[in-house]
């Protein structure tokens, strides 16, 4: 049993694992899956790349939205479905949504999703074009109808990713705002909503950091994790060098009841790109988080990320190990701490 708990987790017995490798020298406590990446090129008729893509339990398997770039460049949301988290079958179609009277309401574009659940229903968020680039959403309840939301926001913003319950009675949503184009800038910010449709009372979470591996913009990755030492966030740190920019994942943890708080944050990023999947893609250099699984009786945490915008892969941790990590490397400033409001 783990010493941090993870009371918003249910038993996961069938979640994928691996352990660490022996030999492994680096100095986070996260590694990789030895046979990623799980999802190659050309995974299925029109698509030439998934990534970027989220996962959760569904039934006796996995369930997962996955950002598809189809053969004439254009992403769009498609379906996957697995028994053991690892091997994807990925439906032939986009998924279809529909408005909130039934009629079909497709996005023109749509990229990065992530998908949590809340109570119960299934609540799917990504970026698509509002006049500009901005947060879709939408709900499901059997992964047969997806019913969108209204957008939370107007232009600029992406990186949103909800709570994964209510916290005072209301939903909570991260966001990176930002422009339409590849921004050198970016914070993370925290909004609430009582019914899903109006969203507010905004607190600015984390700045960029000062060290190099996200000091040019920060953004939301995995949904957060429930644990005994408040929400475990994993997020993308991004540094710009002469050969582009290169994503990193980075861990934190908020406090549970004003989650704009920032407790700890790790210096030191989790992973960042060494494997040739991650160094060479469509766009090169590219740890992406975007969802995890994790076990309340192990405390085993799995990691899907996009890499190098090109494939998805899979890394493992247990939560021990990661919030101590993450305590023991935390620099934390006044943006960290504060409530979030000037």
């Amino acid at each position: 049993m783990p010493t941090v708990k993870l009371p918003g987790s249910v038993s996961l017995p069938n979640i994928p694992w691996q352990d660490r490798p022996s030999g492994d020298r680096r100095d986070a406590p996260v590694w990789r899956y030895d046979a990623n990446p799980i999802i190659d090129r050309n995974p299925s008729p029109g698509v030439a790349r998934i990534f970027n893509s989220a996962v959760c339990p569904y039934g006796a398997g996995f369930i997962a939205v996955l950002r598809g770039e189809q053969v004439n460049g254009v992403p769009h949301i498609y379906l996957g479905h697995s028994r053991d988290g690892i091997h994807w079958d990925v439906e032939p179609e986009k998924i279809p949504f529909v408005d909130a009277q039934g009629k079909p309401f497709m996005p023109r574009y749509a990229y990065d999703p992530r998908l949590v659940k809340i109570e119960d229903a299934y609540y799917m968020m990504w970026c698509q074009d509002f006049y500009g680039a901005s947060i879709g959403m939408a709900v499901t309840r059997d992964f047969k109808t997806f019913t969108r939301l209204e957008n939370p926001f107007i232009p600029f913003n992406r990186n949103a990713v909800l709570f994964p319950r209510r916290v005072n009675g209301e939903y909570l949503l991260l966001s990176r705002p930002s422009d339409s184009g590849h921004t050198p800038f970016g914070d993370i910010f925290l909004s609430a909503s009582k019914d899903m449709t109006y969203w507010g009372r905004h607190r600015h979470v984390m700045s960029k950091g000062s060290l190099w591996w996200e000091s040019v913009k920060i953004g939301g990755g995995a949904a957060p994790i429930e644990t005994s030492e408040g929400w475990l966030l994993f997020y993308h740190g991004v540094s710009s060098t002469c050969n582009g920019f290169v994503y990193s994942m980075g861990g934190a943890i908020l406090d549970l009841d004003e989650p704009s708080r920032v407790k700890y944050r790790c210096q030191n990023f989790l992973l960042t790109p060494e494997a040739p999947y991650e160094e060479r893609g469509f766009v090169p250099n590219v740890v992406f988080p975007c969802a995890t699984l994790q076990d309340a009786d192990t405390g085993r945490i799995a990691i899907y990320y996009g890499a190098a915008d090109t494939f998805v892969g899979l890394a493992f941790t247990q939560v021990d190990e990661v919030v101590a990590y993450i305590k023991a490397h935390s620099v934390v400033t006044e943006t960290d701490t504060e409530l979030g409001i000037r």
